[in-house]
């Protein structure tokens, strides 16, 4: 089958995947709600397993293919370096990479399910990793809220925020020693973004950092309205 040019918005290969994955969502939440904790651990690994694991396969691809790329194609932009070691979290689901992955997944997926980053279209392997990795991740935190309860605290905003800051230092680092753009640090993607609104580089790398931090908090606040519920119920 001949692949298709990049990805439209708007297009069927835009919004098929994003409906399909809401419907096999809930099915995958509501099957595992009905189960005993050990049946929705196992999902929940297998979840993990399955996003991991595409990642890995396609590195392994396109690194067998040749011409694999140190300054463009190592999984260190956010959503395939989340990806890559998701499966370390559906594993132990510990609480504390919980509170690092549900403001990253949400702030970082969300950008890449509205306007997808994909060269090359659908049958691509590209194009399957892409959905993979953005859809999978969003399904991976909305079942460990509504299967495991787990529901993030005031402290975890702060984590996340600084945790984040952390990596983009990292990345920057990386960046010039390879001399690549890693998170858009140095250069806009080609696509349109959200990022094109914040004016050139530096200024919209500072900027998007600067509205993390609302962002943030604008997550949270449902949690936040949750959890008051509950205790004036207990009360």
């Amino acid at each position: 089958m001949e692949l298709t040019t990049r990805v439209l918005f708007g297009s069927l290969q835009h919004i098929l995947p994003i409906l399909l994955t809401i419907v096999l969502g809930f099915a995958v939440i509501l099957y595992a709600k009905n189960k005993h904790e050990s049946i929705q651990i196992q999902v929940f690994k297998l979840l993990g397993v399955f996003v991991s694991g595409v990642m890995v396969v396609f590195h392994g691809y396109q690194i067998s293919k040749g011409g694999y790329s140190l300054q463009t194609d190592l999984p260190l932009f956010l959503c395939s370096f989340m990806a890559l070691f998701i499966v370390l979290f559906t594993a132990t689901r510990r609480f504390v990479l919980f509170e690092f992955l549900v403001f990253w997944v949400i702030i970082g997926t969300t950008q890449g399910v509205i306007t997808p980053e994909i060269e090359v279209g659908f049958p691509s392997f590209d194009y399957f990793r892409y959905w993979v990795v953005h859809l999978g991740l969003i399904l991976i935190i909305a079942y460990a809220i509504v299967v495991f309860k787990m529901k993030p605290n005031l402290k975890s905003v702060v984590k996340s925020f600084i945790g984040l800051q952390v990596y983009l230092l990292i990345l920057m680092g990386i960046n010039k020693l390879l001399d690549a753009n890693y998170g858009y640090l140095n250069q806009k993607p080609k696509s349109a973004t959200i990022l094109d609104y914040f004016g050139e580089w530096p200024t919209y790398v500072i900027t998007a950092q600067l509205i993390l931090i609302p962002a943030f908090f604008l997550i949270y606040f449902p949690f936040f309205l949750v959890s008051k519920k509950n205790k004036n119920a207990v009360n």
